[in-house]
């Protein structure tokens, strides 16, 4: 939802040197305004710099908390933390799981013959869902 308040904000980006630091920002025309030369500006942006990539960092944890984000592997009979681990390293996602033959889930040493076939099962039955709680 965008509310409209009668105010007009500029949004400015940082131009990073080589070394990822901020050397200049850029106006909302392309113009490029030096920092350099500007210690108490250098040093204001750096505060609001860290202080976003704090706030980005705590978000990023809260949506991957514990139990905030399920995989669809979880919700299939005799897959735990310990198999599941095991199928992401063996398959590159999700959907090659879902792909694979009872034969190539058995190639994985810690999925048994009849878990296998709970797999397969699972993924051709229509089960298979991704759920992102709240």
């Amino acid at each position: 939802m965008i509310l409209d308040v009668g105010m007009k904000i500029p949004v400015f980006g940082m131009v990073k040197d080589d070394r990822h630091r901020t050397r200049a920002l850029v106006t909302p025309d392309g113009d490029e305004i030096g920092i350099a030369g500007q210690p108490a500006v250098f040093a204001f942006i750096g505060m609001i710099q860290e202080e976003t990539h704090r706030f980005a960092i705590e978000y990023h944890r809260s949506l991957h908390s514990k139990g905030q984000i399920k995989s669809s592997l979880d919700s299939i009979p005799g897959v735990g933390p310990t198999r599941r681990k095991a199928l992401m390293r063996h398959f590159d996602s999700i959907a090659d799981i879902k792909d694979a033959s009872v034969e190539e889930l058995c190639q994985v040493p810690e999925i048994p013959p009849h878990i296998a076939e709970g797999i397969y099962k699972f993924f051709h039955d229509g089960q298979d869902e991704v759920f992102v709680l709240e």
